[in-house]
């Protein structure tokens, strides 16, 4: 079970390092375009157009992130074998459950495999072994 740990904790912290990077890529694509607006453009649509396109690029920026940043973190405590990821992670799998069809595979997999009694009694002998 150890072995499937690692691959989940791998698996969330590619899928979370991709979200993070797709909510930079949309800041500084959508970023890019207002100053290009700005620049390029001295009317009045230009005016209202620059603020509402930056406005949504930060919208999307936080967004992204909120989707993105827990699978990072939580991948990354299950690969250092963190008491509290397991249960963490099988939150995470759960919603993951929802993003059709990469998420999904993904959360039918971090249930079954967080879940298994196996991978309790490595989390639980982990854990006792930080603590003394």
């Amino acid at each position: 079970m150890d072995q499937h740990v690692k691959i989940i904790g791998i698996l969330h912290v590619v899928l979370g390092s991709m979200g993070a990077l797709a909510a930079v890529a949309c800041l500084f694509l959508l970023g890019g375009i207002a100053g290009l607006v700005g620049a390029s453009d001295h009317t009045g649509d230009a005016a209202v157009a620059v603020p509402v396109l930056g406005g949504i690029g930060v919208f999307l920026f936080i967004i992204c992130l909120i989707f993105s940043l827990p699978s990072l973190i939580g991948g990354i405590a299950l690969l250092k074998m963190a008491p509290w990821s397991r249960i963490f992670m099988i939150v995470v799998s759960v919603l993951y459950l929802l993003h059709i069809p990469i998420g999904t595979a993904l959360g039918i997999y971090g249930i079954w495999a967080l879940t298994k009694p196996e991978t309790e009694a490595l989390f639980a002998r982990r854990g006792y072994q930080a603590a003394v």
